[in-house]
């Protein structure tokens, strides 16, 4: 790839690392327990309960998801740790978002309280381990895992921007990264993959790719892909997930 388009990306992904770009987002919900944290009023398992179940929420437009998370944070009583440890938890058919139902919120409400019963943070358990442990998936070392990739990404990022660094044990420069359906599309685009199937092949191509930009922050790169779409590569317009 030229080396003008690659200071281009460069460009974008300090541009648009910036939480203006992220304030009706899923980010927003985690990032809410973490002003909390600060405070004193809130625990490090709340972020991570937040940022886990916002991931969850995290496909279809921006406004639906932040509806919806909204939703299921007051069903909490924006206690998130304090209502999965009670045990009471909401469980029915009908939905909380699109096709995830309360009754599957219910479940990983269960599997944090098994998981938190034993161990105190999420940080200890892989991609892999999180698909399984509590989203209650089939493990598939093969899979994207978008949704858990993109809450490692907030979790681990240290610069305090968008992302907020509170797991200090993980590298940033292992991070991979999160594959939607606007990074697939961009990425094809720009010729970084030319790989059609979203799996973790693809992901950890395209985080190859930004590891040359950013060696020890490839996801860094995220934001780059963010702003070649709001600028015209993607038409001009943002890709909702």
């Amino acid at each position: 790839m030229e080396s003008q388009v690659k200071e281009l990306l460069r460009q974008y992904a300090d541009k648009y690392n910036d939480r203006r770009y992220f304030e009706q987002d899923p980010v927003s919900f985690p990032r809410h327990f973490v002003s909390l944290l600060e405070e004193g009023k809130a625990t490090l398992q709340d972020v991570e309960i937040a940022g886990l179940l916002a991931a969850h929420l995290a496909w279809g437009r921006r406004s639906m998801i932040v509806r919806d998370c909204n939703r299921m944070f007051d069903e909490m009583g924006w206690q998130p740790y304090e209502y999965v440890m009670a045990g009471d938890w909401r469980c029915e058919e009908a939905a909380l978002h699109r096709t995830v139902k309360w009754s599957e919120f219910a479940a990983i409400c269960r599997r944090f309280k098994e998981y938190y019963s034993e161990c105190e943070s999420i940080e200890h358990l892989a991609p892999d381990g999180i698909r399984t442990r509590i989203f209650g998936q089939k493990s598939d070392l093969r899979a994207a895992n978008k949704k858990i990739h993109m809450f490692r990404r907030w979790m681990v990022r240290r610069d305090g921007i968008v992302d907020f660094g509170l797991w200090r044990a993980t590298d940033p420069a292992e991070l991979i990264i999160p594959l939607d359906v606007h990074v697939h599309t961009t990425a094809l685009e720009m010729g970084i993959t030319s790989r059609r199937c979203a799996d973790f092949s693809t992901a950890l191509e395209i985080t190859d790719f930004f590891r040359e930009l950013f060696p020890e922050d490839p996801c860094k790169g995220d934001f780059a892909l963010f702003g070649y779409g709001v600028t015209g590569g993607g038409n001009g317009k943002v890709v909702d997930n």
